[in-house]
């Protein structure tokens, strides 16, 4: 792609390292193909193809209508399918990085309810005591939430922030609180390795965290969670807050360096795909540059150190274990190219794991999409609720009638109303994985389970589906017993 970048504009690094990303695209198309918000609305400005040409006006400063590119940049899920897709190997993720920043700094780009929320996401969600805090908030106003919702119906504005709130309504009533210090190994210890706490997992699903940890210890891993760690900051780089991403970038690699760990683990893959990046993050940081580097090669994700690790023979499925639906995340697949480690583990543990159609199309989760972007985040959820269905029941051999799935759950405009799946259920304590896996506790055993590696997706998910949705590390952990 031809660009037209003064000189005195090339002397800006974010200028000169957008012109190099443009000129590697040729317009081919094939990004397409395997576009959500694309395939979902057929509009070529939502497709990489047009926001790269949107992307570009902005930056060479010929953009028309600056509100017209941060609506369509704003619509992307930053998936990054199409960077897997890609046959030139354009950059989209940096770019998008670039022109989402130039727009933070324009406050015109934005209504202001858009600016808004961002700004209540920024400020409140990478900081789980605060996080916490609000999620009270919203539960003691909850009685109110109907009329409100009433009131807003007509009002696409209103939106997000009913959306946010009907999400804060149904959040746990106990919200878990973040996990810090040192867990030991069981047994003698082989090392020590960190583990990213994260923030609005570690307050929502801090189970995910603790079945991480017992799972590391039982494979003789001393697990450490500095106090000093936090958000990785993908949500404030998503946002375009460079600076704040940057922020927490160093206190997490200062923490990690300090502990002094063999490896940082991550089992929310959103993050992991950030942190392995930092090395790009922090490079124009002279003091910083080779310590994100350092830091960014010892990052893997819970599924790569699982597979490297020994088992003990003991720890297999039931053979009438439920099958598993394997759901991808697209930062796992896409952003952090893992395809088979997810799969391995869980083949390997005496699972019969399946892919369900599509498995690289997004599920509308990606962070905070289902908040600012709710319409689009629901018909991309519905749609793969559907090949989750489908899937389901392929793997279990059953007719349609016999799946307990209610069809009303897919449906237009059912998706925060729906009932959530059986291990995310409001109002009621959560089955475990052993019990579902292993039919503990007088329940019945469903006829498969699907299978995550990132939060985010999974909330999504149960809004779409009856089926469990569970993390490969709360599956392997009950094994482990």
């Amino acid at each position: 792609m031809q660009t037209a970048f003064t000189e005195a504009q090339r002397r800006d690094p974010d200028i000169a390292e957008a012109d190099a990303i443009l000129r590697a695209c040729v317009h081919c198309g094939f990004c397409t193909a395997t576009c959500p918000t694309y395939l979902e609305l057929g509009e070529e400005n939502d497709s990489p193809r047009g926001r790269i040409y949107l992307a570009k006006t902005l930056l060479e400063g010929a953009a028309e209508d600056a509100t017209v590119v941060a609506r369509h940049l704003d619509r992307c899920l930053t998936c990054l399918s199409c960077m897997t897709t890609c046959p030139s190997g354009v950059d989209y993720v940096h770019l998008l990085d670039i022109a989402r920043a130039r727009l933070a700094r324009a406050p015109q780009a934005r209504p202001w309810h858009r600016r808004l929320v961002h700004t209540l996401l920024d400020t409140v969600v990478p900081h789980p005591q605060r996080f916490a805090r609000m999620l009270a908030l919203s539960r003691l106003f909850r009685p109110l939430l109907p009329i409100v919702k009433r009131m807003g119906a007509d009002h696409a504005a209103f939106a997000p922030f009913l959306r946010m709130w009907q999400a804060a309504a149904k959040a746990p009533k106990a919200p878990d609180s973040p996990m810090r210090g040192v867990f030991p190994a069981r047994g003698k210890s082989r090392g020590q390795v960190a583990l990213l706490a994260g923030c609005a997992q570690s307050v929502l699903a801090g189970r995910i965290d603790r079945a991480s940890i017992r799972l590391l210890n039982r494979l003789g891993w001393d697990v450490v969670i500095p106090e000093q760690s936090g958000c990785c900051g993908a949500l404030s780089l998503h946002l375009g807050h460079r600076a704040r991403a940057e922020s927490f970038a160093r206190a997490n690699i200062a923490a990690w360096e300090d502990a002094d760990v063999s490896a940082v683990l991550i089992n929310a893959s959103g993050c992991g795909a950030v942190v392995k990046d930092y090395g790009h993050l922090l490079v124009r940081d002279s003091a910083w540059a080779s310590r994100a580097r350092a830091i960014a090669e010892k990052t893997k994700d819970l599924s790569e150190w699982l597979a490297e690790q020994d088992w003990p023979e003991a720890w297999k499925a039931p053979a009438d274990a439920p099958p598993l639906i394997l759901h991808q995340p697209c930062s796992l697949q896409h952003g952090q190219r893992i395809t088979c480690e997810p799969a391995g583990i869980l083949t390997r543990a005496g699972f019969d794991v399946h892919l369900p159609e599509e498995p690289h199309i997004c599920c509308g989760a990606a962070g905070f999409y289902t908040i600012t972007e709710p319409e689009i985040a629901d018909r991309l959820g519905r749609r793969k609720a559907g090949h989750l269905k489908t899937a389901a029941r392929k793997a279990a051999g059953t007719s349609p009638q016999a799946h307990n799935i209610p069809q009303d759950a897919h449906e237009e405009g059912a998706a925060l109303d729906a009932p959530r799946s059986a291990a995310c259920a409001p109002g009621q304590a959560p089955l475990s994985a052993r019990a579902l896996i292993f039919g503990e506790k007088g329940g019945n055993k469903p006829e498969a389970l699907v299978v995550s590696a990132n939060f985010s997706c999974m909330d999504h998910l149960t809004r779409h589906t009856t089926l469990p949705v569970l993390h490969y590390a709360e599956i392997l952990e009950a094994l482990s017993h």
